[in-house]
């Protein structure tokens, strides 16, 4: 073993503190971009080859000119704030259209005698156009429920989104702040299976409102422990307005504007290492890979095991991992699960509907299939058996519509698009990994058979095809089991674990605690996606652990 530094103390002074980042995904570069600006000496080190974790594009297809966000794939909750804070050349595109969903022919009464299939059209730009979207699915009464339902929670986004990057408010603050026009009553006192039975009445609609609580989340709608809740809170209240956009260029755009801000801010980044051990006061423990090390110590080889000591310890890994690495007891009922599997395909074409609603329109916002209020719930019985829902609700989405620059000028003259689809209520429980590859294909199946169930015609004969794709078809399918093994995030969980309210009960003693970014050790702070107002690519968890690390550090800037 190698010493990397002495040990020292916060308080100590004579050089600028020192803190580590344990984990280069987009939290854990927006936390080191931030504390290299204010002085500290920050080294930030990942795992995998590169940073970005999640939030990374990739040529997923060989041969031919896509770049594909692999795993995560809209903007909703990264503040505008940290864009101007870091500079970052990041730039989001709107969508122009909300959802489109078409009716299953579950609900159809007549779907032995027509071929068509109507659907529900929001159309962010045109009022009228969606209400008679309703109407053509015999849910006009619901127009106005459904309006309704989305001004309430509009409401509660604009008086919530300003708090995430500032210290948590308490509860009655939040409230008292939110109004009684928002849905604060309906999304934080009881089921959200109230709220929407409430609000409208026909089955389709009712689902599209419901989808947003189940994203990456396996709960009922009814489940009074209210993680479904949880996660609708954090659907809706993105950039005060609960518009999900598109990062023009891919994802990659915004993880590598936050690798160029920590790296001209000084931060040190350090990837292909694997931290081994942290301990309570603030001491890292890593093997490193060949090549130049640092603080000066080049030439050792592979798997050469350094040790340093910092003033602090940010980790941007999940919480089930940190409690491994500081060899915490974690009882395995704390272990994460995950619940999504992810398509990404490459299309010649978009394809043809069984609606007069044009291709371009229906995939121009969240297209869902197989996400009627009662589809969903009986998906959600189903895998709670332990079986693939069949139908399988699925969520689409087309970034090339919105973004043409993904695709490189070739295939984007030749009509082709992507689409990326989420595929809900498929929990890492389904997975054994004793037959993993067999899982994975059963699941892709099902996400085409619920495609398929909804369009005007097959979508495997639109898939793009390549000499040296895996496979031949421009298709990947990542279950919960890749996303741990990729980016080792337990049970495959997006959130790194189960989501918790934005604010407070009562007033917190401490900056880590007031900026929810605690642990049980004052030197490590959460800035990852566990943290209190984590989840999804937003920044907030580094950049709240960024501002708590820098209180604690005042007397030493």
């Amino acid at each position: 073993m190698v010493s990397a530094a002495s040990s020292s103390t916060i308080g100590s002074t004579g050089r600028p503190p020192r803190v580590a980042v344990i984990g280069g995904g987009h939290n854990g570069l927006t936390a080191a971009a931030y504390l290299a600006r204010a002085g500290v000496d920050v080294t930030l080190l990942e795992r995998l080859p590169h940073v970005g974790g999640a939030a990374v594009s990739t040529d997923g297809f060989a041969g031919l000119d896509a770049r594909v966000s692999r795993y995560s794939y809209l903007v909703s909750l990264l503040p505008a704030q940290i864009i101007r804070d870091l500079g970052l050349d990041v730039q989001l595109a709107r969508r122009r259209y909300s959802s489109y969903t078409p009716m299953p022919d579950a609900l159809r009464p007549d779907s032995a005698s027509s071929s068509r299939r109507p659907g529900l059209l929001v159309d962010a730009g045109d009022e009228a156009a969606t209400r008679a979207s309703f109407a053509a699915i015999g849910a006009a009464g619901d127009a106005d429920g459904f309006a309704a339902f989305a001004d309430r929670t509009t409401r509660l986004a604009a008086a919530l989104f300003p708090t995430l990057t500032q210290p948590l408010p308490t509860a009655a603050a939040a409230r008292a702040a939110a109004g009684g026009a928002s849905a604060w009553s309906e999304i934080v006192d009881a089921p959200i299976s109230d709220a929407i039975e409430r609000a409208v009445h026909h089955d389709l609609v009712r689902g599209v409102i419901a989808t947003d609580a189940l994203i990456g989340t396996f709960a009922a709608l009814d489940d009074p422990g209210l993680e479904q809740n949880r996660c609708l809170l954090y659907h809706v209240i993105g950039g005060g307005t609960g518009d999900w956009d598109v990062p023009i260029g891919g994802m990659g755009r915004v993880s590598g504007g936050l690798e160029a801000a920590a790296r001209a801010a000084g931060a040190s980044i350090i990837t292909g290492v694997t931290v081994t051990r942290v301990t309570p006061d603030g001491e890292v423990t890593w093997q490193e890979r060949v090549g130049g090390l640092p603080f000066g110590s080049p030439g050792l080889p592979s798997g050469t095991e350094l040790t340093a000591a910092f003033d602090l310890v940010l980790s941007a890994v999940a919480p089930h991992v940190l409690a491994e690495l500081l060899g915490d007891e974690a009882p395995a009922t704390q272990r994460p699960e995950g619940a999504q599997v992810k398509v990404n395909m490459l299309l010649r074409r978009l394809p043809r509907l069984r609606d007069d609603v044009a291709p371009e329109a229906a995939f121009g916002g969240t297209f869902h299939s197989n996400e009627a209020y009662s589809q969903l719930e009986a998906a959600h019985a189903t895998a709670s058996a332990g079986g693939i829902p069949d139908p399988l609700p699925c969520e689409i989405y087309c970034h090339s519509l919105t973004d043409p620059t993904i695709l490189g000028d070739e295939l984007r003259a030749s009509g082709a698009h992507t689409l990326t689809v989420f595929g809900l209520h498929t929990p890492d429980r389904l997975l054994t990994g004793e037959d993993d590859d067999r899982m994975r294909d059963e699941l892709e199946r099902a996400v085409l058979a619920s495609l398929d169930s909804v369009l005007g015609e097959p979508i495997e004969p639109l898939l793009l095809e390549g000499a040296g794709i895996a496979g031949g078809r421009a298709i990947e399918t990542k279950t919960t089991r890749d996303i741990e093994e990729a980016l080792a995030m337990p049970g495959g969980n997006i959130f790194h674990g189960p989501l918790s309210w934005p604010w407070l009960e009562a007033e917190p003693q401490g900056p880590a605690a007031a900026w929810g970014v605690e642990t049980a050790h004052p030197r490590v702070l959460l800035a990852g996606s566990g943290a209190r107002r984590g989840g999804a690519v937003s920044g907030i968890g580094g950049h709240n652990a960024a501002h708590a690390a820098l209180e604690l550090l005042a007397d030493r800037l």
